[in-house]
Formats: C-alpha cells, sequence, structure tokens
C-alpha cells in the first residue's frame, strides 16, 4: 500500500486525485492539504479517515479546527510543510496553485519523498536548486502535468543523446485565432473549449502563459536548452506531446483529454492503473491540426520564452507578475492585454539576478509582486 498526501486536494487536480484513489486498491492518503476551502477538505478527510490536513489560510485553519475533533488542523504555509515533513507517506501529490507550491516541493525532496508535480511553479520559480535537492536525495519527480507526463513517458524509453527536440501542445485557449482579444471578459477566458481546470490555470491558458511556464517546467525535468523545445497549438488536444529523435523518427503521446490518465501514471508509477477512459478512436476524431502560436496577439508565451533564456531570477519574476495580473484581471481591475503589459514591465524593472539560494527566490518573488501590484493600480488609475 502506497501512503500519500495530497496538497491541492480541493482544486481540480485534488479531487480527480481523489477519483483515482478511490478507485485504487494500492492507494492511501495519510493526509491532505489545502488553500482556504476548510469546509470541502473536512468533508473529504471524513470520507477517507485522514487524521491530519493543513490549510495555508490561518483564518479558514481556525474554523476548521472549531469544528472538527476527529483529528489535527495544522495552519499556514508552514503547516503544510509541517503535512509533509511529519508524515509517513511514500509519495506528495503536489496540486497547488502558483509559487505557494514551493515551499512543500522543497520540504518533499528534502526529505527524500517521491514527488508527483503537479504545481509547475514550483520548477518556473525554483528551476536549478529544486532540481539539484531532488539529484542530492534520490527523491524522483514524476510529473503530472498531461503535456510533462506525456514527455516523461515518451522520453524514458530512450538512450541518452536520442532525443532532438521536445514539442509541447497547446490548445490555444478561448480565443485561437482571434486579434481583438482586448475587451474579452473574464467570463469568456474562464471558458476553456478542452479541458477544466482552476482559475488561475485557465487564465493563464487563455493568454498562452501556461505554456511558457510549461516551456520552462520542461526544461528543468528534461535538461534540454530552450532552444530545443517547441510549443505547438492543436486545438482537439489530442496529442499530449512529441519528441523529436536523432534518426528522423518522431514519437507522440495521445490520448482524450482527461487528467485521471496523468494523475493516475504519477501516482502509481512505475505502474500503471485501470482508468475509466474511452480508448482514443481515431477515425471518430476525423482530424488532428496544428499551427504556430501568435506570440505578437499572446505576448505572455514570448516573455516567457524570454525571461526563461534570461535565467537567474527572471522565472521567479514572471511567475509573481503573473500571478499578480492575472488575479487582478479576474477581479475586474485590468483588462486581457494587461497581464502581459504587467508581467513585461515586472521584467523590465527587475532584470534577471544570480539565484545562489531559495532565499534569492524569495526576494525576487515579493519584490515583483510589489511592482506588479503598483503596475495594476497605475493601469486602473
Amino acid at each position: 500500500m502506497r501512503k500519500i498526501v495530497i496538497l491541492g486536494s480541493t482544486g481540480s487536480i485534488g479531487t480527480q486525485a481523489l477519483d483515482v484513489v478511490e478507485r485504487s486498491g494500492e492507494l492511501e492518503v495519510v493526509g491532505l492539504g489545502a488553500g482556504s476551502s476548510w469546509e470541502q477538505l473536512l468533508e473529504q478527510a471524513r470520507s477517507l479517515g485522514v487524521e491530519r490536513v493543513a490549510l495555508s489560510d490561518p483564518d479558514a485553519a481556525a474554523r476548521a479546527s472549531e469544528r472538527w475533533t476527529a483529528g489535527e488542523v495544522l495552519a499556514g504555509p508552514e503547516g503544510l510543510v509541517s503535512l509533509v515533513t511529519d508524515s509517513t507517506c511514500d509519495l506528495v501529490l503536489n496540486a497547488l496553485t502558483g509559487a505557494a507550491g514551493l515551499g512543500p516541493t522543497v520540504a518533499a525532496l528534502g526529505e527524500g519523498i517521491d514527488l508527483a508535480l503537479a504545481n509547475k511553479e514550483s520548477l518556473v520559480v525554483g528551476g536549478e536548486l529544486v532540481s539539484a535537492l531532488a539529484e542530492a536525495t534520490g527523491a524522483q519527480i514524476v510529473p503530472v502535468d498531461s503535456e510533462h507526463s506525456a514527455l516523461y513517458q515518451l522520453i524514458g524509453a530512450e538512450r541518452p543523446g536520442g532525443i532532438d527536440r521536445l514539442v509541447l501542445t497547446a490548445s490555444g485557449g478561448p480565443f485561437r485565432g482571434r486579434r481583438d482579444v482586448e475587451d474579452v471578459t473574464p467570463q469568456q477566458a474562464l471558458a476553456h473549449p478542452t479541458w477544466e481546470m482552476g482559475g488561475r490555470v485557465t487564465i493563464d491558458s487563455a493568454t498562452l502563459m501556461n505554456k511558457g511556464l510549461e516551456l520552462i517546467e520542461a526544461h528543468h525535468l528534461f535538461g534540454v536548452d530552450y532552444d530545443a523545445i517547441d510549443v505547438v497549438v492543436h486545438p482537439q488536444s489530442i496529442v499530449h506531446a512529441m519528441v523529436h529523435l536523432n534518426d528522423g523518427a518522431s514519437l507522440a503521446h495521445l490520448g482524450y483529454p482527461d487528467m485521471r490518465v496523468p494523475i493516475s501514471y504519477a501516482l502509481h508509477h512505475p505502474d500503471r492503473a485501470d482508468v475509466p477512459v474511452e480508448t482514443l478512436d481515431l477515425a471518430a476524431v476525423g482530424e488532428l491540426t496544428f499551427e504556430r502560436p501568435d506570440m505578437e496577439t499572446f505576448a505572455c508565451l514570448r516573455l516567457a520564452y524570454d525571461a526563461a533564456r534570461a535565467g537567474g531570477t527572471a522565472p521567479c519574476v514572471l511567475n509573481a507578475a503573473d500571478e499578480v495580473a492575472v488575479h487582478a484581471f479576474l477581479g475586474g481591475r485590468i483588462g486581457f492585454l494587461d497581464v502581459a503589459r504587467v508581467i513585461e514591465h515586472a521584467l523590465e524593472e527587475l532584470p534577471a539576478r544570480p539565484v545562489r539560494s531559495f532565499e534569492d527566490l524569495y526576494t525576487a518573488d515579493a519584490e515583483a509582486r510589489e511592482i506588479a501590484r503598483q503596475l495594476v493600480e497605475g493601469v486602473r488609475a
């Protein structure tokens, strides 16, 4: 029986992970963590018989403690870390959103605990430091993002030196092919044509920032130069990723879009378990189309490439400014195209600096958030 801790259990990935767990006789949840959705978290804990939970929002943790006497409620970001370090788990699924996931990722890897990683920001922000920590402790990182799970499976069968290029596919979001996106609303941007995801990830998909973050994640996961990673828009979301090999052949990972597939793969790795997903019928799909991304209209992808190549603190600044800008857009305080403008100005205000410790990242994150907030207020004015 594999004991797991699920962080972000009340979100889209977390709830689907619990569905995978319920269908498996090989997984036992020993800890649950979330942000502020304390009622849903306690309901999950009762259903699974979990005795230790954590909420990053201290107020939510206080309410949960008042209502729940069947176990322990840990509070704040440090509570999420303690949930990991004080458990006897074999695997941590980190499905938290944003840079808040970095601390638990570091905690898990530092303890030598294998990590099923759905929090891409851990690698976007933590970069080489996170990768080096995993290598030092021997902990394994198995990606949960559908594209990176696909690449992980495709690359695993190849010998070193056999991979020429990686290809990440993008649905293109709800505004694929449009150039008049200045006045789109948050509601329109949240209407993703293929995937059901949380708010920030869905907006990032609409701006193509999500693919930019995945570009940086792929670089750190697989050690491939940015110039050898391509992004291709594929609206059917059937081909999740491809690799081009040195002999001219290409391999692709295909399947209907269902996040339970990569989640199950990560939780059961190196084994596979049955998932109730329909087998791909190519004749029924009819056609698969591909096109290059429009990085002029959707500038966030271009900014991600720029930050990735700049290295150092630049990806951290990119992510922090994006989190602030997306929150402002969802709140109706800035427009859709202002998201990219805020990020670009933050990157200009905070040129890349070397990263020698995690403290350098926390400092850059705080500085970028403050500058982004000031920029948001300037846009509103």
